[in-house]
Parts: C-alpha cells; sequence; structure tokens
C-alpha cells in the first residue's frame, strides 16, 4: 500500500505540467508588437523623424510612453505619443545620432494588461531614412522635446545658488531669534 501512495504523490507533479499544457500554459502577451517603424534589428537613416508601434488593440484613453537612448546613454528627444486607429502609436523624434538606439515602450493593452518592452535598431549615416506608415502622416505629432537636465546646483528654485543659501541661512536665523525673544517676555510676563 506504500508504495501505491509514493507513485501517486510522485505522479502528481507531473500530471499538473501535462495539464498546464494541454490548457494553454501561462498566459501569454495580451499586446505583442506586431510591426514597428523602425524594426527590431534594422537599420535607419539619422533623418528618420517618426517612430510607430503597431499592436493588435489598445485600451482608450491612454497614452503609450516611449522613450529612445542613443548608443552613447544619452536620451534622445521623442514628442507626445498619440494612438492611430486603437493600434498604431506614433511619435515625432529629434536627431537620432549615429550608433545602436534602444526603443523602449510602455502600453496599455484593451484588457488593462500593461506592458513595457525594449528593442533596438542601428542609426547609420547615408542609410535611408525609415518611412512613416499612412496612419501617422495623417496625424498631428507633438514636436519632440529635449528632457530637461537636472539642475548641477547652479540655482535652486531660479535663484542663484548662493543668493538662496543667504536667504535661507538668514531666514533661519530670524526664526531662531524671534522664538528665543517670544519665549522670554512669556517668562518676564
Amino acid at each position: 500500500m506504500r508504495r501505491l501512495r509514493v507513485l501517486t504523490t510522485s505522479a502528481v507533479l507531473p500530471g499538473c505540467l501535462c495539464g498546464l499544457v494541454l490548457l494553454g500554459g501561462p498566459a501569454q502577451a495580451h499586446s505583442p508588437l506586431e510591426e514597428s517603424t523602425p524594426a527590431p534589428g534594422s537599420r535607419v537613416g539619422t533623418g528618420t523623424g517618426v517612430i510607430s508601434l503597431t499592436f493588435p488593440s489598445l485600451a482608450s484613453g491612454t497614452t503609450p510612453e516611449v522613450t529612445l537612448t542613443g548608443a552613447d546613454g544619452a536620451s534622445v528627444p521623442v514628442g507626445k505619443p498619440v494612438v492611430a486607429d486603437d493600434s498604431v502609436v506614433c511619435a515625432a523624434v529629434g536627431s537620432l545620432p549615429a550608433g545602436v538606439t534602444t526603443l523602449t515602450y510602455r502600453v496599455t493593452a484593451a484588457d488593462g494588461d500593461r506592458q513595457t518592452r525594449s528593442f533596438q535598431f542601428e542609426v547609420a549615416d547615408g542609410a535611408r531614412a525609415a518611412a512613416a506608415p499612412d496612419a501617422c502622416r495623417e496625424r498631428k505629432l507633438a514636436e519632440p522635446v529635449a528632457e530637461a537636465k537636472p539642475d548641477e546646483g547652479g540655482t535652486i528654485l531660479g535663484v542663484d545658488r548662493t543668493v538662496a543659501l543667504v536667504v535661507m541661512a538668514a531666514a533661519s536665523v530670524l526664526a531662531v531669534g524671534g522664538s528665543a525673544l517670544a519665549v522670554r517676555r512669556r517668562r518676564q510676563g
């Protein structure tokens, strides 16, 4: 009888695995990238001005996020993406530097599944610029804006750093002095 229990217990795991395979296994991605311009692994010219990503269906009312990173690790300006035909993400891009560029996107599928993926393509001088698909040509795309770089310490809230620190120190001295004076008057009165 003990042998039968051991066989039954050791057969449970393979049985569960077979059941998962027969039922389709883990959930598949809901909005796989169907097509893109530039395509993963492709070679495009520096004059490419629009990127597009095509999915089966995207959630309405959501704004996809698209970023580009050049070979030197610097961000490439990207305009605010728009969705055409509920499935094509279009965005204007700034001047693409030569080298391998990484495109990262974040989209929300029609069923609410949020996905973030990346791929790379090569930008080469002399190569032909990737043409924007018709769905993107018909849209008014926002101009790409360079990301604001963090302040290197030259200003605080738009005021010169040294002036801002002197003003904050003076305000602190006045606050402490005023508090001490108020305490002294209460004790005397």
